[in-house]
């Protein structure tokens, strides 16, 4: 879609901002701004463009991260639309971001959702000088990790409908099972064989060039990415999404894997965030609700210290580039850095910090070489290259991390 009222500015370039949300989302966005996570079927970033008709898409992050990502625009770029990233894009706000007009700032409440202007917004509080727009509508709004896997529903379901507008599906197999009435869709490339797709509760979506093997059993809404597999006898709880060029197989009930991620064998996993570049080895169970059945705590890295999430069920929220050793088993409610490797019998803490190798009887500093070694060969599996760029970046961090008292 394009924007195509006269009046306002044409869409052009958009800017998706962090707002003080990335140290919120730690460790999920330890390497990556806000606008690059993925909500949905898509990225925040891909997901905004594709609803706005955007040109182009542009970051303003931390200064850390913007080697790598894409800062704001060149001053060519007059008058670029900034998003909060932390917001999902659903019809009525599009709608009132695209009727914004030059030095407006759309609001709810006092939660600042667009502005267009040429000064960049680092500071939210920047914009009380724009005129103020008030959005009266319902905002979609990912406060904390486990908001990500709450709202994969009806993230995936905007994505969804966007991603497939006017467009027809590849053709079903006729081994496969179909249940339900919402709508299933596949991209060019993408197989399916003697599986049961159940479309009852929500839409299923399979990328282009993935696959769901024999015997797997699913329930919408669901989103594999391109290239993604699930495994024989996976069995798929919506709303789940699994990002490009996944392994998944087991009993996967509400996750959000955000690509490049293995979880290829049994085990249980639910009520979670995966960082990418992890792997979850055989028969990793990780558990999403207290014997109590009480309300989930869980470490907040921001504040450093453990916060009530309101929630009955939550899983394992996992940073990027960790792994878990076979029959390893996480508590409710465990959050885990990056570069992390846990292994063991036992249950490890619920709280594992970045760098962490070992398990329940302890751990230990996961040395830089070797946990860049070991990236660059993951990386490569799927035909990726560690920058230098990113190796600086991981390095600036696990300095950072090292130096914290009693971090490991």
């Amino acid at each position: 879609m394009r924007c195509t009222q006269p009046e306002h500015p044409p869409c052009g370039p958009v800017v998706l901002n962090d707002w003080g949300m990335r140290e919120v989302l730690f460790p999920l966005t330890y390497l990556r701004p806000v606008g690059d996570l993925r909500f949905g079927i898509l990225p925040q970033a891909e997901s905004w463009a594709l609803a706005l008709g955007a040109e182009a898409t542009y970051y303003q992050t931390d200064q850390e991260l913007r080697p790598i990502f894409r800062p704001l625009p060149g001053p060519g770029n007059t008058h670029p639309l900034q998003l909060n990233a932390s917001v999902l894009p659903t019809l009525e706000l599009v709608e009132a971001v695209r009727s914004l007009g030059i030095g407006q700032a759309l609001r709810s409440g006092e939660v600042l959702l667009a502005a267009r202007c040429d000064a960049p917004l680092e500071d939210p509080s920047r914009a009380d000088s724009l005129e103020r727009v008030d959005f009266g509508g319902e905002v979609l709004r990912v406060e904390a990790p486990w908001d990500i896997f709450k709202l994969a529903g009806r993230a995936m379901e905007l994505d969804f409908a966007r991603l497939t507008a006017g467009r027809a599906s590849q053709p079903l197999s006729p081994t496969v099972n179909v249940l339900g009435t919402h709508r299933i869709f596949l991209e060019p490339g993408a197989r399916a064989e003697c599986c049961t797709l159940n479309a009852t509760e929500g839409p299923i979506y399979l990328g282009r060039d993935s696959e769901v093997m024999e015997g797997s059993l699913v329930r919408g809404p669901f989103a594999l990415g391109e290239h993604s597999v699930l495994r024989m006898g996976a069995r798929v709880y919506g709303p789940t999404i699994i990002g490009p060029e996944c392994r998944v197989g087991g009993e996967v009930s509400n996750v959000v894997f955000q690509g490049y991620a293995n979880k290829a064998h049994e085990g249980f996993i639910g009520n979670a965030v995966i960082g990418q570049w992890c792997n979850l080895g055989a028969d990793t169970n990780c558990s999403n609700l207290k014997n109590d059945y009480g309300r989930v705590r869980v470490w907040s890295v921001a504040q450093g210290r453990f916060v009530q999430t309101g929630e009955q069920f939550c899983g394992l929220i996992m940073g990027d580039h960790s792994k878990s050793g076979i029959n390893t088993m996480f508590n409710t409610g465990t959050v885990v850095g990056m570069f992390c490797n846990v292994f063991g019998d036992g249950f490890p803490r619920t709280w594992v910090p970045s760098f962490s190798w070992g398990g329940a009887a302890g751990f230990s500093e996961h040395a830089l070489p070797k946990a860049l070694a070991t990236a660059r060969l993951v990386m490569a599996r799927r035909g990726r290259e560690l920058s230098a760029a990113e190796e600086a970046l991981i390095g600036h961090l696990h300095g950072r991390f090292a130096d914290r008292p009693g971090a490991f």
